[in-house]
């Protein structure tokens, strides 16, 4: 593991990635089950958590990077 530090702890990051794959794969399972576009809301949660993961990974490499340099 990385010793940067994110704005997300490493059982943080875990978490999200839990979320993210159990939303993702919700998401199309509820698309053919329900007729409704509630599935919709599904898909836009795995997108935030996915958009926080990323821009956690983004803070940790910038963080590696400058320590790196010094």
């Amino acid at each position: 593991m990385r010793s940067a530090a994110g704005f997300l702890s490493e059982r943080q990051r875990r978490l999200a990635w839990v979320g993210f794959v159990l939303a993702a794969f919700q998401a199309p399972l509820a698309a053919s089950l329900i007729d409704d576009a509630s599935w919709l809301f599904a898909v836009v949660v795995a997108l935030v958590v996915a958009t926080v993961i990323m821009a956690d990974d983004n803070q940790r490499r910038s963080a590696a990077a400058t320590a790196e340099m010094e």
